[in-house]
């Protein structure tokens, strides 16, 4: 059986005056912990949330002007919410404090906060995060880690490691949200075994051989990052991606292959553009987006979506995959 799919809201704060720092504070309490906030710049406020709550995971895209967010001692007692939060940042430059130490995060960079202890979010400007939010508990336990896990927070891994692998997978889940919500909520699955990969290095344990999803999502970024290339084939993605040719197949035993999830990423991107750009020819498209010639682009549509190219524009996106 399928999982249901998520759930979105996209919540926006955009009044004027000091009302509309006291909605956006409202807001972010509601949907992470209770909080405190004050805005760090004298113009105008503007903040939204994306929020999307998968079977698994709650996912919440920020976007907003400069602020001083902190969890207090006060806020704790009055509130029982026992989650990790991880925060991935896309845009700007900001700052975690929680248990003495200060992660500086960069676009590709993350870090991990506990709602159970006081920490600091600081944002001295605009600024564009992912915060990925998870039962603190079970995913501790997950990663083999003591539950107060007071020497994992605030530790920043920094862009080019493992936080630009989550946010590449986190981001990638949000638009195929757009599309398809129910294949979203499948992909949303991977997404605690993911976060415990990452605590094991943000602990300092380093990453071992049950790690292999985070390996695993470093090539699949790879693989978005370059799938208009035609000529990506398994030595060059190995050879990008520091691996074994051998290593490369080992890392999606058990998985879709690393040539199938090529095939898809390259489809789904197809399958974006035939509706958003309904214009520009069908070959054109498939060119585009990585394929050699127009037989390998209808086929490798038909094995993906159920349907040609063609047919997929004609119906507007409403096909089903097999």
């Amino acid at each position: 059986m399928r999982p249901p799919a998520p759930d979105q809201q996209v919540l926006t704060c955009g009044a004027a005056g000091p009302e509309a720092f006291e909605q956006w504070r409202a807001l972010i309490s509601d949907t992470f912990v209770p909080l405190t906030a004050t805005p760090t710049t004298d113009r105008p406020f503007r903040g939204e949330l994306r929020v999307v709550t998968h079977p698994a995971v709650q996912l919440t895209e920020v976007r907003a002007q400069g602020q001083h967010v902190a969890r207090t001692r006060q806020l704790i007692a009055g509130s029982c919410e026992d989650y990790l939060l991880a925060s991935i940042q896309l845009g700007g430059r900001g700052r975690v404090e929680q248990d003495g130490r200060t992660a500086v995060l960069t676009p590709g960079a993350m870090t991990f906060y506990d709602s159970t202890r006081p920490y600091v979010l600081h944002f001295d400007d605009a600024f564009e995060q992912l915060v990925v939010q998870l039962p603190r508990r079970p995913l501790l336990a997950a990663a083999g880690i003591p539950d107060d896990g007071v020497h994992l927070t605030a530790v920043a891994l920094e862009a080019g490691g493992p936080g630009s692998v989550l946010a590449g997978f986190f981001s990638s889940l949000a638009l195929v949200h757009d599309r398809d919500p129910v294949g979203a909520a499948q992909l949303s699955a991977h997404a605690p075994g993911l976060l415990a990969s990452a605590l094991r290095l943000a602990a300092g344990q380093g990453a071992g051989p049950e790690d292999a999803g985070l390996e695993r999502e470093r090539v699949l970024a790879h693989l978005r990052r370059h799938a208009a290339d035609p000529h990506l084939d398994a030595d060059t993605v190995a050879a990008a991606c520091h691996l074994s040719r051998r290593a490369l197949f080992r890392l999606f035993e058990g998985h879709e292959s690393w040539a199938s999830a090529l095939r898809r990423i390259r489809v789904e991107r197809a399958a974006g553009l035939l509706l958003t750009q309904p214009r520009r020819p069908v070959a054109a498209i498939g060119t585009a987006c990585g394929f050699a010639g127009e037989a390998q682009f209808h086929r490798a549509f038909r094995q993906v979506v159920g349907c040609t190219p063609a047919e997929h524009r004609g119906r507007g996106g409403g096909t089903q995959r097999r």
